[in-house]
């Protein structure tokens, strides 16, 4: 993963959230106008820190949205490390986004709020508000897809349907996936590993313990939805985006193409965005206007 360390923004403001089981963690918020009704909790990408997107969430609050950044079990602020000993998988992760959901309620009365991410956090939110529709406005996807193997072209085929063995072999190994090393993702937990690579394998989401069906809860799934694609991106070819948006068949779905002339860098890259998020800004400030109205 690219550094995204560089030219510091304003601090965010940050409410310490609680899980039933003793996990805490930041959940990292950078105020808009107070006077706007909707807010957007946002998901990082897997092995990512809240705080590598506070560039993206400056720009939407320079633009009245408030941001909620949430951190994911095992990083940064979380009180955990993935270890033989500490383990967890996807339901152990939404049940941290339904506690940062609850604390937005508590420290906003009255204001609604869109679930999205990026990559992962973008797989994890569709789960989320597959388990809890009525907690958000509307679901954001921003560089995120369903990762079954089958969507993605030529040789990537052959490396996915290598990895997911792979990734399971290691996690067993070490107790952990270390992805810090390996330089994919980062120090995650083998549960986490092992629902990642049974959707990669199945195109399904049917991660362990979850007490719902999630399949058939994101096909009830009726709400806004805006997903942006980066032309560069090769971890979401266009056919990974269309698996996970045909699972919300009753979802009302905006779609965006990116460019990379749309970037200074030239490149509309899976992480190269988040140093420049402007692009992505612009399209989510017009869609977030027309839900507000």
């Amino acid at each position: 993963m690219p550094d995204l360390t560089a030219a510091p923004t304003a601090a965010p403001e940050t409410l310490r959230v609680a899980t039933g089981d003793g996990h805490e963690a930041d959940l990292l918020l950078v105020p808009g106008d107070p006077t706007v009704g909707v807010g957007v909790l946002w998901l990082p990408a897997m092995g990512v820190p809240a705080r590598k997107y506070r560039h993206y969430a400056a720009a939407m609050a320079a633009n009245g949205w408030t941001v909620a950044l949430h951190e994911w079990r095992g990083h940064d602020s979380s009180n955990r490390r993935a270890a033989r000993d500490a383990d967890w998988g996807y339901a152990e992760l939404i049940s941290d986004i339904t506690a940062s959901r609850a604390a937005l309620t508590a420290a906003f009365p009255g204001k609604r709020w869109v679930i999205g991410g990026h990559s992962l956090g973008a797989q994890l939110a569709a789960l989320a508000l597959a388990r809890h529709p009525g907690d958000f406005a509307g679901y954001l996807v921003a560089g995120s897809g369903q990762p079954w193997w089958r969507t993605f072209p030529g040789w990537h085929k052959g490396a996915i349907l290598l990895a997911i063995p792979g990734f399971r072999a290691v996690s067993m190994l070490c107790g952990y996936y270390p992805g810090d090393r390996l330089g994919f993702a980062g120090r995650e937990a083998r549960g986490v590993m092992r629902d990642w690579t049974d959707s990669a394998r199945s195109g399904d989401y049917r991660p362990a313990q979850v007490d719902f069906q999630a399949e058939a809860a994101l096909r009830e799934v009726a709400l806004p939805v805006l997903a942006l694609r980066l032309s560069s991106d090769w971890y979401v070819p266009k056919a990974s985006l269309d698996h996970l948006l045909h699972k919300l068949p009753l979802a009302q779905v905006q779609r965006g193409d990116i460019g990379d002339g749309e970037f200074s860098g030239g490149r509309a890259g899976h992480f190269e965005w988040m140093r420049e998020p402007a692009p992505l800004v612009a399209r989510i400030d017009a869609w977030l206007k027309s839900l507000a109205a």
